[in-house]
């Protein structure tokens, strides 16, 4: 989304969706603090969501902690918190909306059909092969009653007429993936992350989405939801992650990663200079291969960085956790 597009369209709204299932690390801030940036750099709003659907992982504890840790590194938000955990009568509405069907199969009878037909038939490794979409009322009841006597009961999945969708990413362009019978609603009666983050970002009128690009291929699925429901389509802008230095995703095992280990001036200067010339992209290579960062030379706190901040100026390269 450029400027114009910006200044063409809707007021931009940004946010910022923790899961509240442990402290934020250095990566998670970094993601935020973008994010942050990009609404305010356009003076746009950002609003922050607690993302607790998983309630037995979600602790309110962490979710107390994380807030503080947003404001303690100079983040900032519009409006109070709102919570994934009580919000069940948004997302049953849009259930009632979408084209559904029940699935009998758990994890392991997918995988198994998967192995013997040689992958799905269409989509992406793993998608979902359709084996309960077109069952029969008879065949339907008999599951139904099966699960219901050892206390069970199905999933609900979206009934696709797709096999594939595009969503826009100012980094990325446009991101054209598959789209299958995707869970709305899992067997323990849990909603599924695809539906409620796409309700939530409808229902809160968000804009662009600023997120980690390991969640890049979800994009063009959460678009197709949202189209189906009639809410706009977000652009996204999907960042590079932080890894550790064998380049697998930062996580609290790779050493002093979150607040409870660096002082936030610590936390800042560090964000900071991934995102100076060549910052944690690389070094002197990052330089040379064009990935030159902004210039943050006056810039002391992350307060300050809307004032310079350029989205497509950031690493495009992971950086790396030293």
């Amino acid at each position: 989304m450029d400027e114009a597009d910006r200044d063409a369209g809707p007021a931009y709204v940004g946010r910022y969706a923790p899961s509240p299932t442990g402290h934020l690390h250095l990566g998670n801030l970094r993601t935020a603090a973008i994010a942050w940036a990009r609404a305010r750099s356009v003076g746009g709003r950002f609003l922050v969501r607690v993302e607790d659907i998983d309630r037995q992982r979600s602790r309110p504890e962490f979710e107390e902690q994380q807030l503080a840790d947003l404001a303690v590194i100079g983040l900032d938000w519009d409006g109070e918190p709102v919570r994934q955990s009580e919000r069940d009568s948004l997302y049953d509405d849009a259930l009632r909306r979408l084209p559904t069907f029940p699935c009998f199969c758990s994890r392991k009878d997918i995988q198994r059909e998967l192995a013997e037909m040689g992958g799905a038939p269409h989509g992406a490794p793993g998608a979902y092969p359709g084996t309960c979409r077109d069952l029969s009322e008879a065949a339907r009841a008999e599951k139904t009653a099966e699960l219901a006597a050892s206390g069970r009961g199905p999933s609900l999945r979206l009934r696709a007429d797709v096999r594939e969708w595009r969503a826009e990413d100012a980094l990325h362009g446009t991101i054209v993936d598959a789209v299958d019978d995707m869970v709305l609603r899992r067997a323990d009666g849990m909603w599924a992350y695809n539906l409620a983050v796409v309700v939530d970002d409808a229902d809160q009128g968000v804009t662009e989405i600023v997120r980690g690009d390991d969640l890049l291929s979800s994009a063009p699925r959460q678009a197709y939801l949202a189209h189906l429901l009639g809410a706009p389509e977000p652009t996204y802008a999907h960042v590079p992650l932080v890894v550790n230095g064998e380049g697998r995703r930062l996580a609290k095992r790779d050493g002093d990663v979150t607040l409870r280990d660096v002082s936030a001036g610590e936390a800042q200067r560090w964000i900071l200079d991934s995102l100076r010339a060549g910052g944690g992209a690389g070094g002197e290579d990052a330089v040379a291969e064009g990935l030159m960062g902004m210039d943050l030379s006056d810039v002391d706190r992350i307060a300050d960085l809307p004032e310079v901040f350029d989205l497509m100026a950031i690493p495009r390269e992971q950086v790396v956790f030293r």
